[in-house]
C-alpha cells in the first residue's frame, strides 16, 4: 500500500509525540533520582564538565591529556552508576525508555521502515475498511465446512453445497496468495445466509495483514456515499469516493439491496470501470441470481462483471438460522 500524505504524516505526528513523552519522563526521572540522590547530580556534572574538557582536548590533538580524560569519564560514569543502584534505582533508570526499542521510536531502521511503522499502517487499514472488529471473528482460522452439506443439490449446477463452498474457499486462497502477482476479481452469488460475506471477510483479513488497503461497503453503503461525494459537496465523502476508486481491494456486500435507479446503475458501471482500468481488484457478493443481475443493472454491467470476475455461486443452507437452531437445542 501507498500512503497518502496525510496518512503519512498521521503516523509520523504519533512518532513525535512518543519521542516528547517519553523525553519529558525521562526529565520526572532525573529530577526524582537529584531529589534522592544530590550526590548523583554533583556527579553528573563533573562529568558533563570533564566531557567538554575531553571535546577540546580531541580539537586540539592532545591525545595524553584526552586518554587520561577518558579514565575519569569512566571511573565518574561507574561511580555514578553504583551510586544509582544503591540508591535503590534500577541500573537503566536515567536511560531513554522507548515504545520501540529497535527504531528507537523514529519508525525506521535506517532507511527502511519499522516494524512498529507497519504496524501503524495495518491499523489504519482496519479502521479504514469498516472491518475492524468483525475480522476478529470472520477470518479463515473460524471458518468451517461443517455448515455445507454433500446431499443438498443445485438443480442449475448438479453440485453439492459442499462442493461449492469448496471451490470458493480454494478460489479465494488462491486470490489472497497470488493478489499484487496476479489481477482478477471475484464474484460471489447464490443463496441468502450461506457465507458469502464470511468468505469476502475472510480475504479482507488476509490481505489487510499483508499491509493491503481494503474498503468494504454494503451496497447502499456504496451508493449513498458515491452520490454524497459527487452532489452534497460533502468533502469526507469525496475523500472515501477517491479510496473508493484507488484502494487495493474494494468490497461491494448484498448488492441488490439498494434502491435501484438509472442514477445508481450508472455509479455502479463508473466505478466498476474505473477500478478495472487501474487494475485495482474488487470483490462483489450478491443474493440475485444471474438473470436478475441482468434485469437489474443492465447488459453493459452484466458484461463488464462476467466477463472480468471469477463467478462463484454458492448453495446450501442459511447458516445463520441453523447456528440460531444449534444455539436453541444447546440451551
Amino acid at each position: 500500500m501507498i500512503l497518502t500524505n496525510s496518512q503519512y504524516d498521521a503516523i509520523m505526528r504519533t512518532y513525535e509525540q512518543k519521542q516528547l513523552h517519553n523525553h519529558k519522563e525521562l526529565e520526572k526521572r532525573y529530577t526524582n533520582a537529584y531529589e534522592k540522590l544530590p550526590a548523583l547530580k554533583e556527579l553528573h556534572e563533573a562529568i558533563s564538565s570533564l566531557s567538554v574538557g575531553q571535546a577540546r582536548k580531541l580539537l586540539e590533538g592532545d591525545e595524553t591529556a584526552l586518554a587520561e580524560l577518558k579514565v575519569q569519564i569512566k571511573d565518574l560514569s561507574e561511580e555514578a552508576n553504583a551510586l544509582l543502584i544503591a540508591g535503590g534505582f534500577p541500573e537503566d533508570y536515567l536511560e531513554p525508555h522507548y515504545d520501540c526499542a529497535d527504531c528507537k521510536d523514529t519508525g525506521y531502521i535506517a532507511n527502511e521502515k519499522c516494524h512498529c511503522f507497519q504496524k501503524f499502517i495495518i491499523d489504519m487499514l482496519y479502521e479504514q475498511s469498516n472491518l475492524k472488529h468483525l475480522l476478529q471473528k470472520e477470518n479463515f482460522d473460524t471458518f468451517s465446512f461443517s455448515y455445507y452439506s454433500p446431499n443438498y443439490i443445485d438443480p442449475e449446477t448438479g453440485h453439492s453445497s459442499l462442493a461449492t463452498i469448496r471451490d470458493a474457499y480454494e478460489e479465494s486462497r488462491k486470490f489472497v496468495d497470488t493478489f499484487g502477482k496476479e489481477f482478477y476479481n471475484l464474484f460471489f452469488y447464490g443463496d441468502p445466509g450461506v457465507g458469502k460475506t464470511f468468505l469476502s471477510n475472510c480475504i479482507a483479513k488476509e490481505l489487510i495483514d499483508r499491509s493491503n488497503s481494503v474498503i468494504y461497503l454494503s451496497s447502499f453503503q456504496l451508493f449513498d456515499t458515491l452520490a454524497k461525494g459527487r452532489f452534497d459537496k460533502d468533502e469526507q465523502a469525496a475523500k472515501i469516493n477517491k479510496h473508493l476508486l484507488n484502494c487495493d481491494l474494494l468490497i461491494i456486500d448484498d448488492l441488490g439491496t439498494e434502491l435501484v435507479n438509472s442514477l445508481t446503475v450508472s455509479q455502479l458501471f463508473l466505478c466498476l470501470n474505473e477500478r478495472l482500468l487501474n487494475r485495482k481488484s474488487t470483490i462483489i457478493s450478491t443474493n440475485l441470481s444471474l438473470d436478475a443481475l441482468v434485469d437489474i443493472y443492465s447488459e453493459r454491467i452484466f458484461s463488464r462483471i462476467t466477463s472480468n470476475y471469477t463467478m462463484l455461486k454458492i448453495t446450501g443452507d442459511d447458516i445463520r438460522i441453523k447456528k440460531k437452531l444449534m444455539n436453541m437445542e444447546e440451551m
